[in-house]
């Protein structure tokens, strides 16, 4: 019922017993509380108490300094909002929620909070009072509706080679309509997302690498596939058709380059990912139906493919060489993303940008309305995507039944 006693140094006394302890397996026991003292033991990396009667989880826990992978699975939290992001959410995630306090309460999400409140009561002063009408409103601009495979009469489809288990072994991809970057700065706004994303939940593209392609310039069915630095070859965004090796010899010099100009160490850009690379025999490539290379995972996806003001219609790539699950969290929170930036849209009506803004560096896609579907009552659809091997077995199919459950509070998705 709780973890042994002579395992856990006291908070004061840092390592205790235990020093080098990596591992802690606890799951299907009763244990009811973890203590803070937890954060006391310095190499923890891992940590499965799944299945147990805990309430709480403490704040202390991301006080950890190693701790990557946990498991909470199975335990009636108190937090509701916790419980579902322990069912669903990266252990990072969940450790950066307890760090801000919990229930919501971090500061980016009190000031979210706030602003939607004021934005209530002034529509409410506005309307004589309507609170009511103006939540249904309100949610109704978050909808999301998923198209299933049965229900497609010519869905995408994704075929993953042999060769890839060994480079970059998880993709996880869906088709997003309804998404519109015309008004103001919508397209630069959506680019910035994507940005953010590579940076925190993506982890620097160390964890996972989104690509965003305009689903109206992509031929399918599409090839998750393997090939030598001097096969494969793509049109970068914004630069001409190379060469895989030479694309990353010309990004390295530049970043020397660029190193010598501003004298610091940091470079930006392409040149940070180069060395995610680094030592593969082979690298990971999306191609269609013409044989072109339409994504180069972590480096960039394809100028044939790029996003403009006028898309409609998203193909949206997650790969990964981690976890699958890390690809579904980051697709989960992608889609939530670009539903926000679909309702920032809706309710500041801003007036449509130039002609000759300039386009996506990567980006997003658009809608044709669906059988059966009105985009009037759906914003935006999800179409499923099924990633098959090569004797055509199902590998991943997104969004199934499960996914989504971790933006569920901020999004309706309908099924």
């Amino acid at each position: 019922r709780v973890l042994p006693g002579g395992l856990l140094p006291p908070a004061a006394a840092p390592g205790g017993p235990f020093p080098l302890l990596s591992r802690l397996e606890a799951a299907d026991n009763e244990v009811a509380e973890l203590g803070a003292d937890i954060a006391a033991l310095p190499a923890l990396k891992s940590l499965d108490v799944a299945n147990n009667q805990l309430r709480e989880l403490p704040a202390a826990l991301a006080d950890c300094p190693r701790l990557k992978e946990a498991n909470f699975r199975g335990n009636q939290l108190k937090d509701k909002r916790l419980e579902k992001m322990v069912n669903g959410c990266q252990t990072k995630a969940i450790l950066e929620y307890l760090r801000a306090g919990g229930r919501g309460k971090g500061k980016a999400e009190s000031a979210r909070e706030e602003a939607r409140k004021k934005k209530r009561e002034k529509q409410q002063k506005k309307d004589g009072g309507d609170g009511e009408q103006d939540e249904l409103e309100e949610a109704s601009k978050l909808l999301l509706k998923v198209l299933h495979v049965s229900e497609n009469s010519a869905p995408l489809v994704v075929k993953a080679s042999p060769g890839i288990k060994d480079v970059r072994p998880f993709i996880v991809c869906c088709v997003l309509k309804g998404v519109n970057l015309k008004p103001g700065n919508a397209l630069k706004r959506f680019l910035s997302m994507q940005t953010k994303l590579h940076e925190d939940i993506c982890e620097k593209r160390t964890a996972a690498t989104i690509a965003t392609h305009d689903l109206q310039l992509i031929k399918g069915p599409l090839l998750y596939d393997v090939r030598p630095p001097d096969e494969l070859k793509i049109m970068p965004l914004g630069r001409k058709e190379i060469k895989a090796k030479d694309l990353l010899r010309q990004l390295q010099l530049e970043a020397e380059e660029q190193r010598k100009q501003k004298k610091r160490q940091n470079v930006s850009g392409l040149h940070k990912y180069l060395q995610l690379l680094a030592g593969k025999d082979n690298y990971p490539c999306l191609v269609d139906a013409e044989g072109i290379v339409i994504s180069f995972p972590p480096i960039t996806n394809s100028e044939k493919t790029k996003i403009r003001k006028d898309t409609r219609d998203l193909f949206l790539e997650v790969t990964s060489d981690t976890s699958l699950q890390i690809c579904k969290d980051v697709m989960d929170t992608l889609i939530l993303k670009i539903a926000e930036l679909n309702r920032f849209a809706l309710e500041n009506k801003e007036d449509s940008g130039s002609d000759n803004e300039p386009d996506a560096l990567c980006g997003p896609v658009n809608l044709k309305p669906s059988q059966n579907v009105e985009p009037t009552d759906f914003p935006l659809v999800v179409e499923q995507v099924r990633v098959v091997d090569a004797d055509g077995n199902l590998k991943v199919l997104y969004p199934s039944k499960s996914d989504l459950t971790t933006v569920s509070s901020l999004l309706t998705v309908i099924r």
